[in-house]
């Protein structure tokens, strides 16, 4: 444990007398939630954007029926003319124009908007009189719950900076170490493969702990954000998340001796993986093959599993899936990073 311990101090010394990479760890996905809700803030955001074009040239008066001046999926935009709404609707800036005060009322779709088409009609409908309406549709509700993009992004971004910080915080250090010949040195010493990967692993995963926890609080205190579960199960699911990455980072790392290559394979890894991973968006009704890709990447799990505790209030019954994939991940890697390492190129 003497020879354990010493390592595991030295490479913690390491990361926080490196003020950059402590400041990128922790600022990094502060400043992207911080942006995303300075841009998205709290609430629906409207889907369909609509050109307001004045009626005949004249000065831009609202005169659009009150069922299409309140409706809540349009973000209206005040345009100058009517050719330069049509031109932003060609481009699909704009998915619907419309001329005020005109009866009935005009607007315009482009012909390749798939968009445009859905937001036409429920311009007609919102204009439409409920009672002719009625003879022709009943509607059904259900009650459901609303979650913001910005709460819905807030996991994605948390498992992201996990994935970073264990892929690049191991995997290209160890490189270092393995091309600069401190592996070779440590070779020498009493010091074993396990020794070395073990503290390696336990320091690294105290640091994404830290860096987590910290940027969790920091957005909650800030941004209002809630975890509607089990916070135990939470913290379970940002160890395996930390674990899985670390081991896999340690696996890359086994072998590679060459900073170009090592770069080059975390980044081939980790931009799918935030992709894939729903990171920052769903990939509901992509094909199969790329689901089938998703599943077996660890940050599918890590998100899936903070978003299921965070914003559905889900506890260790809901993750079980997740743990048990994620602790699968975990082994299997590190048992293959050990089985793989060498200490010299």
């Amino acid at each position: 444990m003497k020879a354990f311990w010493a390592l595991f101090t030295a490479r913690n010394k390491e990361f926080y007398r490196d003020r950059a990479g402590l400041f990128w760890n922790i600022a990094f996905p502060f400043l992207i939630i911080a942006g995303f809700a300075a841009i998205f803030g709290r609430g629906a955001e409207p889907t369909y954007k609509m050109g307001i074009v004045p009626s005949q040239g004249e000065v831009l008066s609202y005169e659009l029926p009150a069922q299409v001046e309140d409706s809540p999926f349009f973000s209206k935009v005040e345009m100058p003319d009517k050719d330069e709404a049509l031109e932003k609707l060609a481009a699909h800036r704009l998915d619907i124009a419309v001329q005020a005060g005109t009866e009935p009322l005009s607007y315009w779709v482009s012909d390749t908007s798939p968009k445009g088409a859905i937001a036409g009609d429920i311009l007609e409908a919102a204009a439409a009189d409920p009672e002719v309406l009625k003879n022709y549709a009943a509607r059904q509700t259900i009650e459901g719950f609303q979650v913001d993009y910005i709460d819905w992004l807030f996991p994605g971004i948390l498992g992201m900076n996990m994935m970073f910080s264990a892929l690049f915080g191991v995997g290209f250090v160890v490189v270092r170490y393995r091309k600069n010949n401190v592996l070779k040195r440590l070779a020498a010493t009493p010091l074993s493969a396990f020794q070395f990967l073990s503290a390696h692993v336990v320091s690294r995963l105290l640091v994404i702990m830290f860096s987590t926890l910290l940027v969790y609080i920091a957005c909650v205190l800030m941004f209002g954000f809630q975890c509607k579960g089990s916070y135990l199960a939470l913290i379970t699911v940002f160890m395996l998340g930390g674990a899985s990455h670390v081991s896999l980072a340690m696996v890359i790392a086994s072998r590679g001796s060459n900073e170009e290559f090592a770069s080059g394979l975390l980044n081939l890894l980790s931009w799918p993986m935030m992709f894939l991973s729903e990171v920052w968006f769903s990939i509901e009704g992509a094909p199969g093959w790329v689901k089938g890709i998703s599943q077996v990447l660890p940050l599918t799990h890590v998100t899936s599993g903070m978003r299921e505790v965070m914003s559905y209030g889900g506890g260790f019954a809901e993750i079980l899936p997740q743990i048990l994939i994620l602790t699968l991940i975990t082994t299997v890697f590190m048992a293959l990073g050990s089985w793989m390492f060498k200490w010299t190129g």
